[in-house]
């Protein structure tokens, strides 16, 4: 089975951990120095359930209240990883005002978000409860996971359960398709 193209956007407040994330999950390593990300792509390939998927992976900007959704990333996207940080409320707040912007440009989202509450690991400075951030995901119908970047803790799992929501995403498109047999659903690839 040939691997399957998935483009992930990663959005957020600046210094919440997305350049963090993506490199722990790229690398395998935590980059604990800031530098301020105009953007990045990467590329990973990662095995679930006997398929291949290539992973590119699009490490944005930083956003904030006033940024203007970039129509780049409302183009050719798979998914969305929504990332705060459970210590900074403000970044918290700016998820939502993404979303909105989102919404904005793209009419009702159906394409596959995850919300990722990252810095996990700095507990006692949390300011941003865990059932605010299931809240937020469930308003945005999106998948909700806490993470921490630099203890490595749930940073393959959210991203594997982003691609898995975007394979269940791409097969209830294929059901809902009347003109196509059963055949051809079972033998499908989409890329």
């Amino acid at each position: 089975m040939p691997p399957k193209q998935r483009k992930i956007a990663i959005m957020g407040f600046r210094s919440v951990g997305k350049s963090s994330l993506t490199i722990q999950f790229v690398e395998g390593q935590f980059v604990d120095s800031y530098d301020p990300t105009v953007e990045n792509t990467f590329l990973k390939d990662i095995k679930i359930k006997n398929q291949v998927y290539s992973l590119k992976l699009v490490d944005t900007a930083g956003q904030d209240e006033y940024s203007v959704f970039p129509q780049v990333y409302a183009m050719d996207i798979h998914g969305y990883c929504f990332v705060y940080s459970i210590n900074n409320p403000k970044s918290f707040e700016v998820i939502r005002i993404i979303y909105e912007k989102l919404t904005d440009v793209i009419g009702n989202v159906i394409t596959p978000i995850i919300l990722v509450g990252n810095k996990k690991d700095l507990s006692r400075e949390r300011a941003v409860s865990f059932e605010q951030g299931k809240e937020l995901a469930d308003l945005m119908r999106a998948k909700f996971v806490e993470v921490s970047a630099k203890d490595n803790a749930s940073v393959n799992d959210l991203f594997t359960s982003l691609i898995m929501s975007i394979e269940r995403k791409n097969q209830g498109d294929l059901s809902t398709d009347s003109t196509a047999s059963s055949k051809d659903k079972s033998s499908c690839s989409l890329s």
